[in-house]
Parts: C-alpha cells; structure tokens; sequence
C-alpha cells in the first residue's frame, strides 16, 4: 500500500507574477525550488490563501535569489500580484517508507526569501496556520 504524503511545501509565498498567455505552469525562484527539493517540471498544488483557489500546475524555474512567483497560463486566473499562496509538492512512500520520512517545509517573508526551513509543523504553530 502507498500512501501520499506532503512532501515539500513554500509556505505563504506571494505571487509576483501572473502572465495569463503564458505557455502555462509556474515560475518559482530557483534557490526556493532547491531549499524545498521540488524540481522543475514536478506537478505542484497551489493553494490560494488569498482567494481560496486552490489548482494543479507544474514547477519550472525562475532566476536563483529573484524571488519570483509567477502563475502563468490558466491559472493566472486563479492568482493575482500579492496572493499568498502555499505550494506543496506531494509523494506516494510505502508503510516503510513513511515510517522515517520529514517533510521539508520552507517559510519566506514577504519578499519570498527564505526565514527558516522544517520537518514538521510545531504543534503551536499548527493551531495558528
């Protein structure tokens, strides 16, 4: 058996971008794709905090350290300059493997630089988000 599990997530980053004609998908700044191990062209979960949207795209890359966010084709519709949005990457792991598996969980500023990286969500914060 497999379950899915939250893999990887950039937590309340904001949209800089949305560039409705667009070939599609969403541009995040490099460094934030390599702190949180998404790679590009991985299918992706947004969810809109802003706007409650909550839609599937995939990753590609944006220039390392520019702190880009860009939702582009479809989904711009679903996501504006200055959304917050959480973008979560997700993974099947076997019983075994989810025994010892850590999320990493990758919060920004407003800015979309980084302020700290997790494993798991404190149980403080979890009553707070």
């Amino acid at each position: 058996m497999h379950h899915t599990v939250l893999n990887a997530k950039l937590h309340r980053a904001r949209v800089t971008h949305s560039e409705l004609e667009y070939e599609g998908s969403c541009a995040i700044d490099g460094s934030l794709l390599e702190a949180a191990g998404i790679h590009e062209y991985e299918q992706i979960q947004i969810y809109n905090v802003t706007n409650g949207e909550r839609f599937t795209t995939y990753a590609i890359r944006a220039e390392n350290g520019s702190g880009i966010i860009s939702v582009n084709g479809a989904a711009a519709h679903k996501a504006s300059p200055g959304d917050i949005v959480i973008i979560c990457s997700y993974v099947g792991l076997s019983r075994q493997e989810l025994a010892s598996f850590k999320p990493t969980l990758v919060y920004v500023d407003e800015n979309n630089r980084i302020v700290r990286i997790r494993n798991a969500i404190p149980l403080q914060m979890a009553s707070n988000e």
